[in-house]
């Protein structure tokens, strides 16, 4: 892996998990969960990441 493609991989990771914590945020939010609550919530969506789907290539079907 070149050290593009590795970079290109770490910015993938990061926005995968800066998405997964706000988006489960901003909807332990909307359930009526308290600052704290909210933040355990998007920790875990961080946690419970499949990295492994970061992995497959794009799928070219659905930009049809």
């Amino acid at each position: 892996m070149t050290k593009s493609e590795q970079i290109g991989l770490a910015e993938k990771v990061r926005d995968a998990c800066l998405r997964a914590a706000l988006e489960a945020h901003e909807d332990a939010g909307i359930s009526g969960l308290c600052a704290e609550g909210r933040w355990e919530i998007a920790v875990q969506a961080i946690r419970t990441l499949d990295v492994q789907a970061l992995l497959m290539p794009p799928d070219t079907t659905a930009e049809r």
